[in-house]
């Protein structure tokens, strides 16, 4: 039987983006700009003109390319290949669109789905063909002044290696004639930009750890019979984060994204190539903004870039709210997705009200949010809590952690269960005064990620008391004080985030015990609940070590488990977006029995901690969002990589 029901699951940050994409003259910096303010919007590439540009936009519920230019009341759609929940990287030349899509699956796991495809807009078919060979993975387009040559950040071949600041690509260029004559022209390289038809800008890691824009130059004439790769030469100096880079044609000049140590925001800036100096673009106009990924018109006058939209765009009629919940394309057609402004969300038992934690890394507070996503209530806040399990059988009833995420087994953190009245959501308070009770005792260490059985009597969770994180179970209602404590599992190894299963006979759980010294890896179990039958799921074949599988929860009727998994390595040049906590999670199912795997979500986004409801009292049709009216205001708050505060 097909999945069917209704999951809902976070994407860390993504709420708060708000990205549009705005213009400038370089001789008069007044920004224009360029879309709607309508859901995100970036990766802009311009067409004819300055006034005209192909980019990637989510307002459908998944990332598809769209067309603006003036005159246009809206952005007008111009393609998505069937079957494909993943556009990027969008370049037109000579009415013929190249693009980054994810519809074709790969040979292995733990390979990207991305590859590259042109479409001839002229064509009335509108037939795709793939330019990337079968089996290889393709990242960032770009296409030389003539039309003649074509550049991507290529992985090859090669099976995912597990990095992710910086992906292991080099910079092959061919023939737009000849797609299947390919030439590395550099080892280690991202994000190609040309010069003309003859040089190539990229990004890297130089020597002493910046990245950097370098430089390569095709052999003049010589391009199918010259010896490669070719030894780059780094245009930018270190000291200074350089990257995204995109090239004015006059041969003199490259825009580029930096992040400099005197601000924490990144910011575009031109490069001049002969005189070796930067000139500040964005810094002067929105100082306290990250400016991400420029883009150059033709006639090298105007400059291009997304940032968030701010305050501005709400007087034209741009979204200044993020919903609560907001759909998202899924490819199973009885399976509703949709996206939370929040955490680890858990249904009600009659699943019209979803409770969650409102952030991830900040994990303050419980709220909860009817499932149509038009009003939301507090129960506790100012209080660190995450991971929630609302009681099956009870409505007033509420499991969360309370205490600190990501902590060690001696941390204390401890189960909590909330009690409320619900007939105070039917009035006009925002705040609902609730009962905290704590069932773990302090002295115990890290208590957390509690799932109630389908009766509502017990809990699983996962404990770290004994200096390793196992799971136990406890009384629902007493806790361990009076109800008493039951150790499930046991090992030098972490059991965490148990899910019970809604037949009662199963508790799905994450766990590194095939591997014990790896704190990076994890699989999929299932044990019954009185300690019987512990086996692994089997998802990825031979290749185990790589596994990062969290976050898993099983169907109402026992046939398939949800998680958030790594199996399809990277989506897109991690340094191009904002920070993600874990840039490489998408949602996936899969059988019991470890067969029929279905990958659900394709994206640069981290995607996870979801729930599934599968009752047979909620049709998939029944809930409904309205209009982005009611939900949090948008603030734009997101940090730059990991990799950029810590190195400057």
């Amino acid at each position: 039987m097909e999945p069917k029901g209704t999951l809902v699951f976070a994407t860390i940050g993504r709420a708060q983006y708000g990205f549009d994409l705005f213009s400038l003259h370089l001789s008069t910096p007044l920004e224009h700009c360029l879309t709607d303010g309508r859901s995100v919007n970036f990766n802009a590439h311009f067409t004819h003109s300055h006034h005209s540009i192909v980019f990637i936009s989510e307002r459908t519920g998944s990332p598809a390319i769209y067309t603006t230019r003036p005159g246009l009341p809206d952005p007008e759609f111009l393609l998505s290949v069937p079957g494909s929940h993943f556009h990027d990287r969008p370049v037109m030349k000579h009415n013929k669109l190249y693009f980054i899509s994810a519809h074709q699956q790969p040979d292995h796991l733990f390979k990207s789905w991305c590859a590259l495809y042109s479409t001839d807009l002229d064509d009335t078919e509108k037939n795709t063909t793939r330019l990337t060979p079968q089996g290889s993975v393709d990242y960032s387009p770009a296409v030389s002044l003539s039309g003649e040559f074509v550049a991507v950040a290529s992985y090859h071949s090669r099976p995912w290696g597990g990095e992710f600041h910086e992906l292991n690509t080099e910079i092959v260029v061919f023939r737009a004639s000849d797609p299947g004559k390919r030439v590395v022209l550099c080892d280690r390289g991202g994000w190609p930009t040309w010069s003309g038809d003859s040089v190539v800008y990229f990004h890297r890691r130089d020597d002493a750890g910046w990245w950097a824009v370098f430089r390569a130059d095709l052999p003049q004439d010589d391009f199918d019979s010259a010896a490669y790769p070719i030894t780059p030469t780094q245009i930018t100096p270190a000291g200074v984060h350089c990257f995204t880079p995109a090239a004015f044609h006059d041969g003199k000049r490259i825009a580029v994204a930096t992040r400099r140590k005197e601000t924490k925001f990144r910011h575009v800036e031109i490069f001049d190539t002969e005189m070796r100096s930067f000139r500040a673009v964005t810094s002067a106009l929105n100082p306290d903004l990250h400016h991400y990924n420029p883009f150059v018109s033709p006639d090298s006058e105007f400059l291009g870039y997304h940032r968030f939209r701010g305050e501005s765009m709400t007087q034209w009629g741009g979204e200044s709210v993020i919903p609560h919940l907001e759909p998202v394309v899924s490819p199973i057609r009885n399976l509703r997705m949709l996206r939370l402004n929040g955490s680890f969300p858990t249904f009600s038992p009659d699943a019209d009200l979803v409770a969650f934690n409102p952030e991830f890394e900040g994990n303050t507070g419980v709220k909860i949010v009817k499932s149509n996503g038009s009003k939301s209530w507090t129960l506790i806040k100012d209080r660190l809590a995450f991971y929630n399990s609302w009681s099956p059988t009870e409505r007033h009833v509420i499991y969360t952690s309370i205490g600190p995420i990501f902590q060690s087994a001696g941390t204390t953190v401890q189960i909590a269960r909330i009690e409320f009245d619900p007939s105070d959501l039917n009035g006009d308070k925002e705040e609902i005064p609730c009962n905290v009770k704590i069932l773990t005792r302090e002295d115990t260490g890290n208590n957390a990620f509690a799932s109630c059985s389908p009766d509502g009597k017990l809990l699983v969770f996962r404990s770290g008391r004994t200096g390793h994180k196992n799971l136990y179970i406890v009384d629902a209602v007493n806790g361990e004080f009076n109800g008493g404590i039951r150790r499930l599992t046991e090992g030098p190894c972490i059991d965490t985030m148990p899910s019970w299963s809604p037949k009662g006979d199963l508790i799905a759980f994450s766990s590194n015990r095939h591997k014990s010294n790896d704190t990076a890896v994890f699989g999929i179990y299932v044990i019954k609940p009185d300690g019987s039958g512990l086996r692994r799921i089997h998802v990825a074949g031979d290749d185990t070590d790589m596994e990062r599988l969290n976050h898993v929860c099983i169907s109402h009727d026992g046939e398939w488990l949800l998680f958030t998994a790594n199996l399809g390595s990277v989506m897109a040049e991690p340094v191009s977006w904002p920070n993600q906590f874990q840039p490489y999670g998408d949602l996936y199912m899969v059988r019991l029995d470890g067969s029929g795997l279905r990958r659900l979500t394709w994206n640069g986004y981290e995607n996870g901690t979801p729930t599934w409801y599968t009752g047979d009292d909620v049709e998939v049709g029944g809930l409904r969002l309205g209009t982005c009216e009611v939900g949090d205001k948008l603030k734009g708050h997101f940090d730059e990589p990991h990799w950029s505060s810590c190195d400057i």
